[in-house]
């Protein structure tokens, strides 16, 4: 087991958490928008790293939830990871965004049935969403795309048993979709305390990222557009 800093910013929320085998020892979060992840996130980092220096608790590793996400979130939280690492001689440990969302639903919804299928959603714009399609294990029944959700988007996991959609994303599309089988779960955002199990993992099978090359996940290009008020 070991002792990871957590950071996570893909979203509205700002969160960075430290575990120690697999349990969350310190936790700072803001959920007030992506605007505030340039300030906040140095400040918690330094927190965080104040706590582990003061409990003479030696990090192993840095985690970062790579996307996708907002643009400019993903920047900030990567590129904090890789200074950390850098500074520190640390390990990066790349993280899915949408595995993220799915911990805390695992953890804490003893509801699910066995069959059920797990359908992470982060808000993009309008009616399009980034999402994927998991069973139980985190295992990947469809990839992570881009969706412009109407009635028929998923459709085909729907008619073959219950499916769970949350994240930012899904309350947008409760009118959409309609089937028996669709369940929507509230107050789903990915937080770095969420972050534990899947790092650990990642830890056990010494899956770690380059820590020179890695970049974001942002499934999109990003497009610069001008401000209306400048038109």
């Amino acid at each position: 087991m070991s002792c990871i800093l957590h950071i996570e910013t893909s979203t509205q929320a700002t969160s960075v958490a430290v575990s120690q085998d697999g349990s969350n020892i310190f936790e700072k979060v803001n959920k007030q928008g992506p605007s505030n992840a340039s300030v906040d996130l140095g400040v918690y980092v330094d927190e965080a790293l104040s706590f582990t220096d003061s409990h003479v608790i030696p990090l192993d590793a840095i985690a970062v939830s790579c996307g996708p996400g907002s643009y400019t979130g993903l920047r900030i939280g990567v590129s904090m990871a890789k200074g950390i690492c850098y500074a520190k001689n640390l390990p990066l440990i790349g993280l899915e965004t949408l595995k993220v969302l799915c911990v805390p639903v695992l953890l804490y919804h003893d509801e699910l049935p066995d069959e059920a299928l797990l359908c992470p959603m982060i808000d993009a714009r309008r009616m399009e969403v980034y999402a994927a399609v998991y069973d139980r294990a985190l295992h990947e029944v469809r990839a992570t795309q881009a969706d412009i959700v109407d009635e028929q988007t998923y459709a085909p996991f729907l008619e073959k048993g219950p499916v769970y959609f949350f994240g930012n994303g899904a309350a947008k599309c409760k009118d959409k979709i309609q089937h028996p089988h669709a369940h929507f779960i509230d107050n789903i955002l990915p937080l770095a305390s969420n972050m534990a199990p899947l790092a650990e993992l990642a830890v056990a099978k010494e899956d770690y990222k380059d820590v020179a090359y890695f970049e974001p996940f942002y499934l999109k290009e990003f497009i610069a557009t001008t401000p209306k008020k400048l038109i």
